[in-house]
C-alpha cells in the first residue's frame, strides 16, 4: 500500500459516515410518519458497511500487470454496502382521534427511537471526526515529506 493511499482510506470513512448521518437524520425526520407511499408507518433504516479490501501483494510482477491494464489496485477502506429497513415491531399508541387509528383506537407508530438515533448520530460524528483527523495528519505528513525533498 502506498503512503498516499491512506488518504483514500480516510476519505472512504468520511464518505461512509456522512451517508450514515444522512440516514439517521431521515429516521429522525420521519419518527412520527404513520403513512408512507408503501401504505404503513415509516420503518427505521440502518446503514450496513462493507470493507474495501486493499491490495496486500508486494509482487512487482503483479503490480506491473495491473499498471499495464490501467488499474492502480484497490487502496482499502470502507463503503456503504446497503441501507436496510429495521424489521422490529412498530409502536402502538392509543389515539382514537388520529386519522390512521384502527378500530381499537391504536395508531401504529414508526419503530424509530429518538434516544437510539441520537446515540448513533454521536457515534457517526465521532467516526467522521476521527477520519477527518487522520486525513489531516496524512496530508501534513505528505506536505512535510515534500518540504524535505526541496
Amino acid at each position: 500500500m502506498s503512503f498516499l493511499s491512506s488518504l483514500d482510506i480516510a476519505g472512504s470513512g468520511i464518505t461512509a459516515q456522512k451517508r450514515r448521518m444522512d440516514v439517521i437524520a431521515e429516521n429522525m425526520v420521519n419518527r412520527e410518519t404513520t403513512r408512507t407511499e408503501a401504505g404503513g408507518p415509516y420503518r427505521r433504516k440502518l446503514v450496513v458497511f462493507r470493507e474495501i479490501k486493499g491490495d496486500t501483494s508486494f509482487s512487482s510482477a503483479m503490480r506491473f500487470a495491473r499498471l499495464r491494464r490501467g488499474d492502480a489496485g484497490t487502496k482499502g477502506g470502507v463503503m456503504v454496502r446497503e441501507i436496510i429497513e429495521d424489521q422490529s415491531d412498530f409502536i402502538p399508541v392509543y389515539d382514537p382521534s388520529h386519522p390512521d387509528a384502527g378500530e381499537d383506537g391504536y395508531v401504529m407508530m414508526p419503530n424509530v427511537n429518538s434516544t437510539t438515533e441520537m446515540i448513533d448520530a454521536m457515534a457517526a460524528t465521532r467516526s467522521y471526526s476521527a477520519n477527518i483527523a487522520a486525513f489531516e495528519a496524512i496530508k501534513n505528513m505528505a506536505q512535510q515529506a515534500l518540504q524535505i525533498g526541496k
